[in-house]
């Protein structure tokens, strides 16, 4: 008996799904492969079939796992805005957590019992902000929109601290600038490139809820 057929009673499809959403992670959806996972786990690559019928079966179980993970502890007895509130922050921990993963679910654009769940969670509250029809889809939309939009955000400023020259700060990379063509930059830039995800998302997001509130 080879050593893939041996440990092939220990596999499961949790397991193989667990692996591939770490590869993912860590480099990319491209990276996956059936023979990668299986060079992971130490197995035969013929011992996953066993558990995962193909690539795209593995895929679309990952977007379940990720989805599915969303803790939404939504309250129907709280306000509207509050409940909007919890549905974001939850989404975004998701995100956050499986930056990767999460453009994976986007792109697959598959229907599973979780990503159903995701687009009721989203209606129920637009519709108990009292939207209806297109509007309150177009406020299911804006809400993920902008818990994506907000960790993109998050990536661009922490890249764009990283290409400071070391040894300098914020104030002093762009202290070159001239504020003759950038006033405001010139004079906002360190509050500008600060890096403060949670701020930042509970700002937004606060503006998201009054504009809602006031349309």
């Amino acid at each position: 008996m080879v050593e893939g057929d041996s440990l092939r009673g220990a596999l499961t499809g949790d397991r193989i799904v667990s692996v591939a959403i770490d590869l993912i992670e860590r480099e990319g959806v491209e990276a996956l492969s059936m023979r990668r996972i299986a060079a992971d786990l130490g197995v035969a690559a013929m011992s996953l079939y066993y558990h995962v019928p193909n690539k795209a079966a593995l895929l679309e179980a990952v977007a379940e796992r990720i989805v599915d993970g969303i803790d939404y502890a939504d309250d129907p007895a709280l306000d509207p805005e509050e409940r909007a509130r919890r549905l974001m922050r939850a989404f975004r921990k998701v995100a956050h957590d499986h930056p990767r993963c999460v453009q994976l679910v986007l792109v697959q654009g598959s229907v599973s019992p979780a990503t159903l769940r995701l687009m009721e969670e989203t209606l129920t509250v637009a519709r108990a902000a009292g939207f209806e029809g297109v509007q309150a889809a177009r406020v299911a939309q804006t809400f993920v929109s902008y818990a994506l939009g907000s960790l993109v955000r998050e990536a661009k400023a922490q890249q764009a601290l990283a290409e400071i020259p070391q040894g300098l700060d914020v104030k002093g990379w762009l202290g070159g600038l001239d504020p003759s063509v950038y006033p405001s930059l010139a004079e906002l830039a360190e509050h500008y490139l600060r890096v403060d995800p949670e701020g930042e998302f509970e700002f937004g997001l606060e503006l998201l809820i009054r504009g809602l509130r006031d349309s």
